[in-house]
């Protein structure tokens, strides 16, 4: 009878052990990754997979709970090219799993936050990637458009003819600018820095799980 009574405790003793072993990543949590693969609003398109490299460990109680090396991978949700008068062109990633270097998988739930691009592009609240907006060439564009009208006017019709020619060079730079597209592009290799959206549960004794929180 004794030793029947001791299974329940044994049985105890390590459902409490593998509580104290999970390791819970909070939300806000950062976690950087090297892209492996270069979109671009010009060529890539929703729902094309994407996959990164962690290149630090993420911890969590002095543990590792992410190790360098883990595979992230993901999906483009949004690709938006717009005229050069409407706005900036955006990329959307959702990431979705994390495969650590020995095998083991959970979901992620992560919104991204900054690149390592300094070029002018930036993130918006919504965790979207957004292009560069007016620049030194545009203004180079506009300049060279609008001068080679006063140019074409002054040869054609003196100082008369310069005025007229400038109207028509501004006329042409607009119409540029409405038919023109702005696109946005992530170089594999850019890192990127994204924040953990939904608490995370991870159980070493456990062969994949999942985020937490339900569904």
């Amino acid at each position: 009878m004794k030793k029947v009574a001791v299974l329940p405790v044994l049985v105890l003793l390590a459902t409490a052990a593998v509580a104290q072993s999970s390791l819970s990543l909070p939300v806000g949590t950062p976690v950087r990754m090297k892209l492996q693969i270069t979109l671009a609003t010009f060529t890539s398109r929703v729902g094309q997979p994407f996959f990164g490299t962690v290149t630090q460990p993420v911890m969590q109680g002095g543990q590792v709970v992410i190790p360098i090396g883990s595979e992230i991978k993901g999906r483009v949700t949004k690709m938006s090219e717009p005229r050069r008068i409407a706005g900036k062109p955006t990329i959307g990633l959702r990431p979705e799993t994390v495969t650590l270097p020995n095998g083991q998988q959970f979901a992620l739930s992560a919104v991204l936050v900054d690149t390592s691009l300094r070029d002018g592009s930036d993130v918006n609240e919504e965790g979207q990637f957004k292009g560069p907006g007016h620049d030194r060439h545009d203004t180079r564009e506009t300049l060279v458009v609008a001068g080679g009208g006063v140019l074409i006017g002054a040869l054609a019709g003196g100082a008369n003819g310069g005025v007229i020619g400038g109207g028509i060079g501004a006329g042409a730079t607009v119409v540029h600018w409405f038919i023109k597209r702005r696109s946005a592009t992530l170089p594999a290799g850019t890192e990127l820095v994204m924040e953990v959206s939904r608490p995370i549960v991870v159980t070493p004794m456990m062969a994949t799980v999942s985020a937490g929180g339900g569904r």
